[in-house]
């Protein structure tokens, strides 16, 4: 016969899992696998690296540079594979250089591109569906609608070959774009399918995207170029702009009134009689009466200034029973102390 309180039997749950109708919510799902724990909220140096909030600059200019690369590059590429093509802009944004690589699909090909003029790197990457398009257009296929399968293969030499033709393009137009603001060369060095061997900064860097989506009759893909803003650092002044030369024009209703009121304004206008050395003994020693000469005639011309600045020289005299000077030359209108 069995004994059943030799049995050990599982505790019973707390609460039946799910509603009536057998549906799990968050909290069922969370209590099955163990997923309630309270997340360890990070301190200290760790927090702010891996914090997903960014603090940048906006820069205005950039977006200009990449409105003019959407209808140079355009031209170039309908150039290129004469197809219709449309480039448009679909952002500029910021973002940590280590979200941006994580965020790649694969398999995809990274251009590393070389500013000299910076001393610096970037990178462009071409998404899948854009690279088997360009192969296609540029090797006379029929440019079918259907979606390219994916199979997972290493891309060819000769595709590789294809696709650097349309970064160095892309990269040229882009340069083009950028000359009113900065010459620059951009050059491509090299061609990555592994994101981890284009790390040209540190994960934790902060990097201007834009980011193009270039149209083939249905097919097509993204373009996205990557510049981390140590990259950018040299011109940063000039994208801040928010338009070229930081000039809205000269308002000459504004200038003419400016001179109005500057020349209404009071002015305190001295005139040093001399001046005189003493020691401090004899200082302390002046009383009321007591005549000090300079070494000045009464025909000799004085200083005349407004605050620290000389103006002009004057000759001091009499006039309706005050005292008077008389300009012996034109007042300067450069500053002299």
């Amino acid at each position: 016969m069995i004994d059943l309180d030799d049995f050990d039997l599982p505790d019973p749950p707390a609460a039946p899992f799910g509603d009536d109708m057998g549906n799990f919510g968050q909290a069922d799902i969370d209590a099955l696998f163990g997923g309630s724990e309270p997340v360890l909220k990070k301190k200290g140096l760790r927090a702010v690296l891996e914090s997903k909030v960014i603090s940048h600059e906006r820069l205005p200019m950039l977006e200009v540079v990449c409105d003019r690369v959407v209808r140079s590059f355009a031209s170039s590429m309908r150039n290129m594979t004469s197809d219709a093509i449309d480039v448009s802009l679909e952002e500029v944004t910021s973002a940590r250089f280590g979200e941006f690589m994580n965020r790649v699909l694969l398999p995809a090909m990274v251009g590393v591109f070389k500013v000299s003029e910076w001393e610096s790197y970037g990178l462009i990457t071409v998404e899948s569906g854009l690279i088997y398009s360009v192969v296609d257009a540029l090797l006379g296929g029929r440019g079918s609608n259907t979606p390219t399968v994916i199979d997972g293969r290493a891309f060819t030499p000769i595709e590789t070959s294809l696709v650097a033709r349309v970064l160095e393009t892309a990269l040229r137009d882009f340069a083009d774009a950028f000359e009113p603001i900065e010459p620059v060369n951009m050059k491509l060095e090299r061609i990555e399918t592994n994101p981890r061997f284009a790390a040209i900064a540190a994960t934790s860097n902060i990097c201007a995207i834009a980011t193009f989506r270039v149209d083939m009759d249905g097919r097509g893909g993204c373009i996205t170029m990557v510049f981390p803003y140590a990259t950018l650092e040299p011109v940063r002044h000039k994208l801040l702009q928010r338009f070229m030369g930081e000039k809205s024009g000269r308002d000459s209703i504004w200038e003419a009134h400016m001179a109005s009121e500057i020349r209404k304004t009071n002015v305190t206008v001295n005139v040093l009689l001399g001046e005189k050395a003493l020691p401090l003994s004899d200082l302390e020693e002046l009383q009321v009466g007591q005549t000090i000469a300079f070494d000045k005639s009464p025909d000799d011309a004085l200083d005349m200034a407004c605050g620290e600045i000389k103006l002009a020289q004057a000759q001091i005299g009499q006039r309706s029973g005050r005292v008077a000077v008389r300009l012996v030359n034109d007042v300067s209108r450069t500053r002299k102390k």
